[in-house]
Parts: structure tokens; sequence; C-alpha cells
């Protein structure tokens, strides 16, 4: 080859590199222009003859979504601020019911994180999220049971009625407490079981035991005391979680949830209002009757997510704004001075107190 003939294939070569980036840099461009974002609307509906203004924010399907903890642990309060700006949320909105009027702050829904569940609740409905992002809604209730075998072989089963909270006082009750609990279980009284790698370290009467980072704490109170003498030292013990609904039916779909939060009552089911929370469990007017400020979270027919927050309204006229918005299935969260909504970089309801518990998104996931 001449060394114009060099030249000449040289330049073609160039070109035609140059016109591959340029191309292979327009397709990346164009598919970043594609990919869905989260976007905050504000919405007026009209449910009857009233008009409601409703905040909301819409979130593509399987955008990374956790718990968001005050403190990140189970039992504290926090701004909401301040929870968001420690999971660097995108979007975030109130979660569970928690007691915030005396007492211990522990939430009364189910909380599940990191695929682990961090507080199991009895009543009401709750949203799950799966790992390819896929989000359902059921009536959850999780049982916790399992078995202790004795050094000597001897098998007996066992079982917690509650997860990560203080008990009431004079209660019966066996409770399970994990490393999501913090570092101690917060309360003295009872006995209190402590299982290290599958294996009973220690049974004595609980001083505000620690809670083992490779294990959990199980304490007994009242006439539940009689199952710790199950749990001998050097005991190997069997945890076992099952989902089902009220009915006592199996939920397999929900072996695959890695974070979900409980609240309720349903609102929307299958595009149709779908609203019995006293068939849930509710009794306070303040579900059952009351117009108050609402917070709310809907599986749209595309498997986008839209959280949601109106200033004052019955749960009826809540189930109503959620189908009118094209819910296909949607649920009450926490409410009141709870209600929190924040999106596209503003926060578009304030809470009015400290809140325990929250729901944020990141579109580029979460960090430990």
């Amino acid at each position: 080859m001449n060394k114009r003939n060099w030249r000449r294939g040289a330049a073609v070569c160039l070109a035609v590199f140059l016109l591959a980036g340029l191309f292979t840099a327009s397709g990346r461009i164009a598919a970043a222009a594609q990919t869905p974002s989260i976007k905050q609307e504000t919405k007026k509906v009209k449910v009857g003859n009233k008009s409601f203004t409703v905040q909301t924010v819409r979130i593509p399907k399987g955008t990374p979504v956790t718990v968001g903890l005050a403190k990140r642990q189970v039992g504290s309060t926090e701004e909401f601020a301040s929870i968001i700006k420690s999971y660097k949320a995108e979007a975030a909105i109130n979660g569970a019911f928690f007691e915030a009027y005396g007492g211990p702050p522990d939430p009364y829904g189910t909380l599940i994180a990191d695929g682990e569940v961090m507080h199991k609740g009895g009543n009401g409905t709750t949203i799950g999220f799966k790992k390819d992002g896929t989000a359902i809604m059921d009536e959850l209730r999780i049982s916790i049971t399992g078995t202790v075998v004795s050094p000597e072989g001897k098998s007996k089963g066992w079982y917690a009625t509650f997860m990560n909270r203080v008990p009431l006082a004079g209660s019966n009750v066996s409770i399970m407490f994990t490393p999501a609990r913090g570092g101690k279980v917060g309360f003295s009284g009872g006995l209190a079981v402590t299982v290290v790698e599958g294996k009973v370290a220690k049974n004595e009467v609980n001083a505000n035991a620690d809670i083992p980072k490779n294990g959990y704490v199980l304490v007994f109170t009242g006439t539940e005391k009689n199952m710790a003498e199950r749990f001998v030292i050097g005991s190997e013990v069997e945890l076992s979680l099952s989902y089902k609904n009220p009915q006592g039916d199996p939920l397999p779909a929900w072996e695959d949830v890695v974070t979900a939060v409980g609240a309720g009552p349903r609102l929307v089911k299958d595009g149709k209002v779908a609203l019995n929370a006293a068939a849930e469990g509710f009794n306070d007017a303040k579900i059952l009757t009351s117009s108050a400020a609402r917070s709310g979270i809907a599986i749209m027919p595309d498997g986008s997510i839209m959280l949601a927050t109106v200033p004052a309204a019955t749960m009826k006229q809540w189930a109503d704004i959620m189908k009118t918005l094209g819910a296909k299935q949607a649920m009450n969260l926490d409410g009141g001075a709870s209600s929190a909504l924040y999106g596209g970089g503003k926060m578009l309801t304030t809470a009015g107190r400290h809140l325990s518990n929250t729901l944020v998104f990141n579109s580029k996931g979460f960090n430990p």
C-alpha cells in the first residue's frame, strides 16, 4: 500500500470510529431521556360536591425503596427532614402508625427492610416491594414460631407474640428483639433468653438485655415466663416466619418481599373502592368517621407507585380520591400530625411531630 492510500484508509477508519462514538453517545442520551423519573404534582380532585387539593409524587416501578427508620432503629423518633437526609431520599412519606402520645414510640404496623422483618403488626393492610420492584398489597399477618432442642436432644416449640416493642405493664407476652431494635431491648423485667448464632447463650432475668449483632433476644413476661424454661444453655434454636392473611391462608408472594410498611385500612382494590376499616381491626373514630390529614400510597395500573397526602378528608373521601386519581391498589398510612410527604426536592407536606418510620425512595439505591 502506498503512502497516499494508507492515509486515505486511516482517514476513513477515523471517521467511522468518530461516527460510531457519536451514535453510541446519542443512544445513551436518548435512553437517559426516556428513563422515567420521580415526579411531583399538585392535583385538584372533586369528590361529591367537595374539592380537595392533593399532593402527589409518582415513582417509577422498580425504584429502590426501603424503610426509613428514625435514628435507623425501631422504637425511636426523629424529624422527617432528618430521616430524609440520613437516607438521601429523593421521595419519602410517613409510614406505619406508632405510639405518639406517651410511652415508648414503638410502631404498630409491620416493617420489613432489606428482607428482614423488623416489626409485626396485628391489623390493617401492608404494602410490600419485591426485589424486582413489583409492589403487592395484602392484609398480612406474620407469625413467629420455632423449636428449641436441648443438649440431650429433647425438642419443644416456642413462639413470639410481638417483635421489637416494649410490653405493656402486667402483660403476658413473648417478644423477639433483633439488632434492628438497637443495642438493648429497652426495658427491664421478665426473663431474657439470648440466642447467638442459633444457640442459647444466656437465660436470665431481663435487666435491659443486650441484643447480639449475630442473634436475637426473646423476652418472656407474666405467664409466658414458663416458656423460658425450655431454653437451656447450649440448646439449638430454630426460627420460622410465616406469612398469612387473617383467615390463615398462606401468602407465598411475601416470601420474596424485601421492603414493607403496614398501616391501613385498604382504600382501593383492583381499581374499586374497598374500604372496611372495622373489619381490618380499626375502632378509633379518627379512622372510622373523622376528617383529618391523610397520607396514602397506591400501586398504579402500570406498576408505578403514587404517594399522596391531603389536608383533611374522611376515610371514605380518601378512598374516593385515590380511586379518582387512578389507583389500582391503595391503602391509608398514618395521618394527622404524622402526615408528611417529600418529593421533587421540596417538602410537600410537613409533619407536625417527630416520626418513627417512613418509606424512602432513591433511584440510585441505598447504602447501609
